[in-house]
């Protein structure tokens, strides 16, 4: 399955996109709130139900003891969303401060996510912020560029508004050279527009030069719960945005596999120490309290 990381030119959407996407995927899925401006949804949609003591930033001490260290602290901490714990959240971090000691972590936490999706077929979204670039390329502290280069996948968030359009095409071409150097391939990179706004998706994937991946209808009530937490809203299970974020999971794989295909990337070497976060994960049940 792939690994799949969403980023933004502004707000617009990402962190509610990528909890859809996890929700409504079809196999075991995995959120990884990795921004570094820091994480929202302990205190937003787990309404605090999730403390400091928890998440990201504490994968750092574990990294630099060795990869057994760091995929079990992985395992435990992730947060189960499901009775069934088939949707995990790695929650974020809980000040932008603690950004700067994960700089050597992210190529580790990469490989881990990656076990996760090609072993245990798990769905992996990145929740990977605002893009900060500096000097054309991504910004060292201000992004976390490692999960970027690695991802299957890279989809830039847009609403078809001019105002985001704007924003975004500025950031099009230094994403794309970027990873064409450092990552997978610039056709890594896709669109996932939020239908807001009076531009279609062909308008969107023109003006950009880039194709829509999936578009997500603006959809207040379920974006609401996902962003604020709370009691769903009456048809949520049904809703149009989840159903949409049904289809997108979906339209990720064949696009990641078209890639794989087409680029016949080798086999990642197999990595003991790290392949006991599936059983360890195995071994994880439902939301922890």
């Amino acid at each position: 399955m792939p690994v799949t990381a969403l980023v933004s030119a502004k707000s617009c959407g990402v962190t509610t996109s990528a909890l859809a996407l996890t929700l409504a995927s079809k196999r075991p899925s995995l959120l990884a709130e990795c921004d570094p401006a820091g994480g929202t949804i302990r205190a937003g949609f787990l309404q605090g139900e999730v403390g400091a003591g928890f998440g990201l930033y504490h994968l750092a001490a574990a990294e630099r003891t060795g990869p057994d260290a760091l995929a079990q602290a992985f395992a435990n901490h992730l947060w189960g969303m499901d009775v069934a714990g088939h949707r995990k959240l790695l929650p974020g971090l809980t000040d932008p401060a603690q950004a700067a000691a994960l700089g050597r972590t992210w190529p580790a936490l990469s490989e881990v996510m990656h076990v996760l999706a090609e072993e245990a077929g798990y769905d992996i979204f990145i929740d990977a912020g605002r893009l900060a670039l500096e000097s054309g390329r991504l910004h060292t502290t201000l992004t976390p560029a490692p999960l970027l280069h690695q991802a299957d996948l890279v989809l830039l968030v847009v609403r078809g508004t001019e105002q985001s359009l704007t924003l975004a095409r500025h950031l099009i071409d230094p994403l794309r050279t970027e990873l064409a150097e450092r990552g997978s391939g610039s056709d890594a990179l896709g669109l996932l527009l939020i239908e807001d706004g009076p531009y279609r998706a062909h308008q969107v994937a023109e003006a950009l030069k880039t194709p829509v991946l999936a578009g997500l209808p603006f959809d207040p009530a379920a974006a609401g719960y996902f962003t604020a937490g709370g009691h769903p809203p009456r048809g949520y299970g049904r809703s149009p945005l989840l159903r949409h974020a049904r289809t997108a999971t979906e339209h990720f794989e064949a696009t990641a596999s078209r890639r794989q295909l087409q680029q016949q990337y080798p086999p990642r070497p197999a990595n003991p120490q790290l392949a006991g976060v599936l059983q360890r994960l195995s071994e994880k049940g439902g939301p922890r309290g």
